[in-house]
């Protein structure tokens, strides 16, 4: 199958992207009740994204994916995502939704939850619902943890499941090199493990602790950890030796921060500058890893391409909406905040 998937060119069709996130941090606290896990997470947006394209139809609901991984039945999250909105709204109306992976698959960077929560937000406007972001918020809970971050976007706390989201009164700006090593990792399978000798710890504060710190510089980055990743190199030992690899690498370049992202397999470091993420790029190319650059989106940036994407339904009618370009060289991807510059690792007011 094509890399882009293109609707018919008789029916009008909305172009959306669908970010990708990094944890910069993720406490596992222990098991709630419900048989879930009690999670402190700090997520943050980055601008790789999926490329989805929805076309309208009278009836019936079918999803397409150019990654042989991802199934395209009642498993695909996003199909699941139309389902439930189509039933919460009672409506017979369809759509076919076709999407395009550059998100890893399997990696802990949430691209079917991304993927899922675009899906919804496009739907609610394209069927007329009108639900919006807070009406959408208890469908996304139903379809996992990570859904409804992805309709808040930017640097935010999840706690709970994770999915209690909360913005950050001051947002991260920086650059984010992503280490993909090809080998998806079973979430579930990273839970069950972690279940093994985890141990309720409700006292563990080192997010809350770094979002105290008002987020100053980068110097607290260092405090922040995630919980899950021994976990995943016991269910991924043959990858072990390549985090230690990575991770050396990431550092020596100037990191502010080096982690594993939720449950694995990618390994992202987050920089200051783009010189020192380029440099952490080649160098990791070199050694033999597929290497991806992005930068950091913030709570504005993700809130104005919804803006935007949205109105252009209104506007143009399907007409050209998007903006999506796959620009450079060095696996960067178009960024909603329209190429505005922003060297070091900062922090914004929202």
């Amino acid at each position: 199958m094509e890399r882009t998937l293109k609707p018919s060119a008789r029916s009008h069709a909305l172009r959306i992207r669908a970010y990708a996130k990094v944890n910069l941090g993720l406490e596992v606290l222990g098991v709630r009740k419900d048989g879930y896990h009690e999670l402190r997470s700090l997520f943050q947006t980055i601008d790789l994204h999926d490329d989805i394209v929805i076309r309208l139809r009278p009836r019936g609901l079918e999803v397409r994916c150019d990654h042989p991984d991802v199934p395209q039945d009642g498993r695909n999250l996003a199909l699941r995502a139309a389902l439930e909105l189509q039933r919460h709204a009672r409506i017979e109306r369809g759509a076919e939704i076709a999407i395009a992976k550059r998100i890893p698959v399997g990696g802990g960077l949430g691209g079917g939850s991304s993927d899922a929560a675009a899906v919804l937000m496009a739907l609610d406007r394209l069927w007329g619902v009108g639900l919006g972001r807070a009406g959408l918020h208890e469908l996304a809970r139903r379809l996992g943890a990570d859904v409804p971050f992805f309709l808040v976007g930017g640097t935010a706390l999840g706690l709970a499941r994770g999915d209690e989201v909360y913005p950050l009164r001051r947002q991260v700006r920086g650059h984010v090199v992503v280490v993909d090593p090809g080998r998806p990792i079973s979430t579930a399978a990273v839970f069950a493990r972690m279940d093994r000798s985890l141990t309720a710890r409700e006292n563990s504060n080192k997010i809350f602790r770094f979002v105290s710190s008002d987020l100053e510089g980068f110097r607290a980055f260092p405090i922040l950890a995630n919980d899950l990743e021994k976990a995943a190199l016991e269910e991924a030992p043959e990858l072990a030796a390549q985090v230690e690899r990575i991770r050396g690498i990431l550092i020596r370049e100037g990191a502010a921060l080096a982690s594993l992202s939720g449950s694995g397999s990618s390994f992202f470091g987050l920089y200051d500058d783009a010189r020192r993420a380029r440099g952490a790029q080649s160098a990791l190319i070199a050694a033999g890893f597929i290497v991806l650059r992005a930068r950091t989106v913030s709570l504005d940036q993700y809130r104005r391409f919804w803006v935007r994407s949205l109105g252009a339904w209104r506007g143009a009618r399907g007409s050209n909406q998007s903006r999506s370009r796959h620009h450079g060289d060095h696996g960067r991807q178009g960024h909603p905040g329209r190429g505005r510059k922003a060297e070091g690792l900062r922090v914004h007011r929202v």
